[in-house]
């Protein structure tokens, strides 16, 4: 494990996913699940999100695409709280997913807006 990467990795991943929200999933990693925590600490939030080239916001914007395409919609949640951390706007969300409903269909825009209004409420934005 690259020590560097990795702590840069979890200042990226708290700041962008809330450091309890981090510790928590931390805690919670046993000898099955933690070199993979590690591992995707170190490469994704370190390596990737540690690169500024892109900055935390577009990351978190294109990310938000990417995750929908996939499908993988409890991450879809996490990173939109994430994006919004990140000062993704509640219009530039709207946006996002318009963009969303046209490349990976309306059903997935749809499923997108329903999350976002649950999230957006919550956060006091809508």
């Amino acid at each position: 494990m690259n020590k560097e990467l990795f702590e840069l990795g979890i200042s990226k991943r708290k700041a962008t996913l809330g450091a309890e929200y981090v510790e928590n999933n931390l805690s919670k990693a046993d000898a099955f699940n933690l070199p993979f925590q590690e591992a995707m600490t170190e490469w994704c939030w370190g390596f990737g999100w540690g690169d500024e080239t892109i900055e935390a916001k577009t990351r978190s914007m294109m990310n938000l695409t990417m995750i929908a395409a996939l499908g993988k919609m409890e991450e879809w949640e996490l990173h939109l709280k994430g994006a919004i951390n990140n000062g993704v706007s509640v219009e530039e969300i709207r946006a996002i997913i318009h963009a969303i409903a046209i490349y990976c269909g309306v059903p997935q825009g749809v499923e997108c807006f329903r999350i976002a209004r649950v999230v957006l409420t919550e956060k006091g934005l809508l």
